[in-house]
């Protein structure tokens, strides 16, 4: 009657073991590589996955020529240019109020490292609850709902059908 196992069998767990190992982990690094292209539907959820302390914010510039991204106010240098082009001056920025609609909103200022102000196109911040501004965006013939909290970015086929979706909830939230 055997009391313990043999060296040969305890070798043959370890290395069965530093395979499944080894598996395991190059799976999880092909996981985080592969990341979706930002797009307007993916924005909020984007940002969200950078790591922060108090905001996260994507900003874009000269007539959106240049974005970028800016965690707790600095600018991620590592992801400088990509995203230029990725909006174009064409975007439109509405805030919804019940009995006024959508009312367009002008993006608020911005002052460079040198207090300059520069011309903005576009922003976009969340802060450290997660909570994003509670706007909706139009570019190219659709509308983007960033105002859920708990759920994705929301998109409709006109500024009307947003506002038409906003009233309802309105409505339902009154009964």
């Amino acid at each position: 009657m055997r009391k313990a196992f043999s060296l040969m069998e305890l070798l043959i767990v370890v290395v069965i073991m530093g395979v499944v190992y080894n598996l395991a982990v190059g799976s999880f690094q092909k996981i985080g590589e592969v990341k979706t292209p930002l797009s307007l539907k993916n924005l909020k959820k984007y940002l969200s996955d950078f790591e922060y302390e108090e905001k996260v914010k994507f900003l874009c510039l000269d007539s959106c020529s240049r974005c970028d991204i800016f965690v707790d106010g600095k600018k991620q240098e590592e992801l400088h240019g990509k995203f230029d082009g990725f909006l174009d001056d064409s975007v439109k920025i509405y805030r919804y109020e019940y009995g006024l609609g959508a009312i367009r909103v002008e993006p608020k200022a911005y002052f460079n490292e040198e207090d300059v102000e520069e011309d903005v196109c576009f922003s976009y911040s969340l802060n450290k609850q997660g909570i994003g501004e509670q706007v909706l965006v139009e570019f190219k013939g659709s509308v983007y709902d960033f105002s859920p909290y708990f759920s994705k970015t929301l998109k409709y086929g006109s500024l009307d059908d947003a506002v038409n979706a906003k009233e309802v909830l309105v409505q339902e939230t009154f009964r």
